[in-house]
């Protein structure tokens, strides 16, 4: 199967899209800050479940995977900053925090089958 026929890379995406209809609330002055960290790591969750498919060692694809669940956590925490901070309503981030529950939940039930594996 390749990863763009995976629920987890087409949700990633879905997130990582998400995401830029978000950051325009973003005070202007976080352009070089906030608003480039917040979608780095957004867009990092699929580019690295991209990346750990196409790898021929299980450990490579958990590596990669590992690396995804990093980024979903930091993407998770700068979403809780902004929330915090007044720039997202939280009624707008409920739609992208329920995509990051579910790419999590994947990951870690694919992280977990990969360890077992190996």
């Amino acid at each position: 199967m390749y990863y763009r026929e995976t629920i987890l890379w087409q949700k990633a995406m879905e997130a990582a899209r998400e995401i830029y209809r978000l950051t325009p609330r973003l005070p202007s002055t976080e352009n070089y800050g906030m608003r480039s960290q917040i979608t780095r790591a957004a867009v990092s969750i699929p580019a690295n479940i991209a990346e750990g498919w196409t790898r021929e060692t299980l450990k490579d694809k958990a590596h990669f995977l590992a690396i995804a669940q990093g980024s979903l956590a930091e993407t998770e925490t700068l979403l809780t900053l902004c929330e915090d901070l007044g720039w997202f309503p939280k009624s707008e981030t409920k739609k992208f925090r329920g995509l990051l529950d579910e790419v999590s939940r994947i990951l870690t039930t694919m992280r977990r089958n990969l360890r077992s594996k190996t």
